[in-house]
């Protein structure tokens, strides 16, 4: 089950110096699309992860990839041009996964600037991440993007979190 993170954990974002997650909460919360580079199941979702990201990019959120298992070159390599698009962000050893009690990826994540888990859904389970996203409307008062929609791949359970 999902849990409030440490805000201790130290995070690379592609092309920058690490820095402990809570220097990502300091204006806004934060939304992540949390990917493992070595499954296929985390490349389905790409396209979606954009859209959804997209929608709320000027919103009062901080939105980003966050790819585990790999340092960051690894990160903007698994995103490709999606790297230069959303802050993408590298959590090499799992340390924030294994803070947030994450069991499937792909996951999608929200975390208020509090460091409080506002909510979490695990695998591409549709429905349970428009549970999350609608969490964050109500926060933000910012449009819902549509989930599922159209070209969006099938529900699936996703891989281990933890490899």
């Amino acid at each position: 089950m999902a849990q409030d993170p440490s805000l201790d954990i130290e995070l690379q974002p592609i092309g920058g110096d690490p820095f402990p997650l809570s220097e990502l909460l300091t204006l806004f919360p934060l939304v992540a699309v949390v990917l493992d580079p070595y499954t296929h199941e985390s490349s389905w979702l790409l396209d979606t992860a954009r859209r959804i990201l997209n929608e709320f990019r000027d919103a009062d959120v901080r939105v980003a990839y966050l790819v585990t298992d790999t340092d960051a070159d690894g990160a903007a390599g698994f995103l490709g041009p999606l790297a230069g698009e959303i802050l993408g962000l590298a959590d090499p050893d799992r340390s924030l996964v294994r803070s947030l009690g994450l069991d499937t990826l792909p996951a999608l994540v929200a975390i208020r600037q509090d460091g409080h888990l506002l909510g979490s859904a695990e695998g591409w389970d549709p429905v349970a991440w428009h549970g999350v996203v609608d969490e964050l409307v109500a926060m933000t008062a910012w449009s819902r993007p549509e989930i599922p929609a159209a070209g969006d791949p099938a529900p699936y359970a996703g891989t281990s979190a933890l490899g």
